[in-house]
C-alpha cells in the first residue's frame, strides 16, 4: 500500500490544513474584512435625554411627529376614499319571505 510514508504525510496535511486556514483568516482581521464608516460617530447615534427637561422636550418632539403622520395619513385616506353615492332605499321584505328567514333551524355544529 503507501507505507510509514504516507500516513505521516496524511496526518500532518489533516493536522496543518486547518491551521494553515485559520492562521489565513485570523491574521489582519482588521485590514481584509473591516467596512470603513460602518460605526456612526458619537454625533449621528441616537442620545438618550438624562434631564427632566430633555426628556419633556423629547416627548413633546415624538409626540407633535406622531400627530404629523397621523394627521397626514387622515388627509391620504380622505382624499383615497370616494365620493358616498346615494342608493335608493331597499324594498322591504314580504311577509313570506320573514316567515321561510325565521323558520330556518340555527347552525350548531360545523357541518349543519
Amino acid at each position: 500500500m503507501g507505507g510509514l510514508n504516507l500516513e505521516v504525510f496524511k496526518f500532518g496535511m489533516y493536522v496543518m490544513f486547518p491551521i494553515g486556514i485559520m492562521y489565513y483568516f485570523g491574521t489582519n482581521l482588521d485590514e481584509r474584512f473591516a467596512v470603513p464608516d460602518f460605526w456612526p460617530k458619537p454625533e449621528q447615534a441616537n442620545r438618550v435625554p438624562l434631564d427632566k427637561d430633555e426628556i419633556h422636550a423629547e416627548l413633546q418632539r415624538l409626540r407633535a411627529r406622531r400627530l404629523y403622520l397621523r394627521e397626514k395619513r387622515l388627509e391620504e385616506e380622505e382624499a383615497r376614499r370616494p365620493p358616498p353615492v346615494p342608493s335608493a332605499p331597499a324594498p322591504e321584505q314580504s311577509v313570506p319571505a320573514q316567515q321561510a328567514d325565521q323558520a330556518k333551524p340555527a347552525k350548531r355544529g360545523w357541518f349543519w
